[in-house]
């Protein structure tokens, strides 16, 4: 497995357990509130901070196990990243769309960011499993 397949993985399940930490705990504080009323940019943010430095740390811990394959990325690795980051960029153009539509309804900006930060969370997920699948299955550019 290469040093790039690996932190596909890393990103796959770190962003994963982020966003399902995230929901455990603005769900776990809604105990019989309304979600709008949550206290969710704090809790938001140290996810996301968190979900980038276990990322950071888990490449660096592969890096140095493996220091072989490290920071090594040939063309197919390149065109498999470039391939993950166009199929995953969907979801966050139709995240964008939403988050307008969303804010042009005037809705609570609570649903606006969690609309977004779902979009991030999904777009990071379909480029993971569209790069896993080209490892795994092949990759034929066009």
């Amino acid at each position: 497995m290469s040093f790039e397949e690996k932190r596909t993985w890393i990103m796959a399940v770190v962003t994963v357990g982020a966003y399902a930490t995230y929901l455990a705990i603005i769900l776990g504080r809604a105990q019989g509130t309304p979600l709008t009323e949550v206290s969710y940019v704090s809790t938001l943010l140290y996810t996301i901070g968190a979900a980038i430095v276990a990322s950071i740390v888990l490449s660096i811990v592969v890096a140095t196990t493996s220091p072989k394959d490290g920071g090594k990325k040939d063309q197919r690795d390149r065109e498999i990243g470039r391939f993950g980051e166009h199929v995953g960029q969907s979801f966050v153009a139709i995240g964008g769309v939403a988050a307008l539509g969303m804010s042009m309804a005037e809705l609570d900006y609570f649903w606006i960011a969690n609309a977004v930060y779902l979009a991030f969370v999904l777009s990071s997920l379909l480029g993971c499993a569209a790069k896993l699948a080209a490892y795994r299955r092949g990759f034929q550019p066009w």
